[in-house]
């Protein structure tokens, strides 16, 4: 019994990682791979280095996209396109 309770805190401080800081990451990486891969011609998206432009090309070879800002056109990988800001940016705004 006492070999239990020595592991018991250990136990549940690895059960506490995992349900707030491993499972919501998870979550994440699996939402961003989604989100990534619905991109579609025509989206406006924001990357996380914060350039704003419009999707002109998808390339599933190497899983890139080709960008429209006012510079012009900008190859970038697609992981680089932030969800978050980018959902923001598309989100209706409220009256």
């Amino acid at each position: 019994m006492g070999d239990i309770g020595q592991f018991l805190p250990m136990i549940l401080i690895f059960v506490v990682a995992y349900f707030f800081m491993i499972r919501p990451q998870m979550k994440r990486q699996k939402d961003e791979k989604k989100f990534a891969a619905e991109l579609k011609k025509g989206d406006r998206v924001i990357t996380k280095s914060g350039l704003h432009g419009k999707i002109m090309e998808l390339n599933d070879n190497d899983f890139s996209c080709i960008l429209e800002t006012m510079a012009g056109k900008l190859k970038f990988d697609r992981s680089s396109i932030s969800m978050e800001m980018s959902k923001k940016l598309n989100a209706p705004e409220k009256k």
